[in-house]
């Protein structure tokens, strides 16, 4: 996910302090991964000098200065050509997992407790995401959805490469 690009979209409904893009982006996107403050900041000062954002105002507090960021016309034009671009899909081709398998097959380990952990990690990971989807919001259910399609993906590919194990051992290491 391009932060950059995700705080220039949440200025566009007007301008905001890092606070509050921080906020809206942890409602919006960060339940998995909050955005640190540090990183509101050190972002807005790069789109502040590539001149996608603006400093619409300064206010006083108790502590340090606050300042509102608004989005340029080069910011919205960024943030339109980002939505169009489609992205790259991602093939998985070396995947950790992968890896791990060829590895444990390699060193003479057997791969199909390893395996089997990793089934029933991802299982009780679906369990999790299936409970909150059920509590969710409709944000909350497509997220979820995209998760739990991409680990049923995940299940059959190892379903598949356990049915194969022997196969491959032999493959790699003749």
């Amino acid at each position: 996910m391009s932060i950059g690009h995700t705080l220039l979209g949440l200025l566009e409904s007007g301008p905001r302090h890092g606070y509050d893009l921080k906020r809206a982006f942890d409602e919006r996107f960060g339940h998995d991964r909050p955005l640190h403050y540090g990183q509101v900041y050190s972002t807005m000062s790069r789109l502040l000098r590539n001149g996608l954002v603006e400093v619409d105002g300064i206010e006083a507090g108790g502590g340090p200065e606050r300042k509102r960021y608004a989005i340029t016309e080069a910011g919205v034009t960024d943030v339109e050509q980002w939505l169009h671009t489609p992205e790259k899909p991602e093939p998985y081709l070396q995947s950790t997992l992968y890896t791990k398998v060829v590895l444990a097959l390699l060193t003479g380990r057997g791969a199909a407790g390893l395996l089997d952990a990793q089934r029933a990690e991802h299982l009780r990971l679906m369990r999790d995401l299936t409970r909150r989807k059920q509590t969710g919001d409709l944000a909350d259910q497509l997220i979820c959805d995209h998760a739990l399609f991409h680990l049923e993906a995940d299940l059959r590919w190892l379903e598949l490469t356990a049915a194969r194990l022997d196969q491959l051992a032999k493959e790699i290491t003749r």
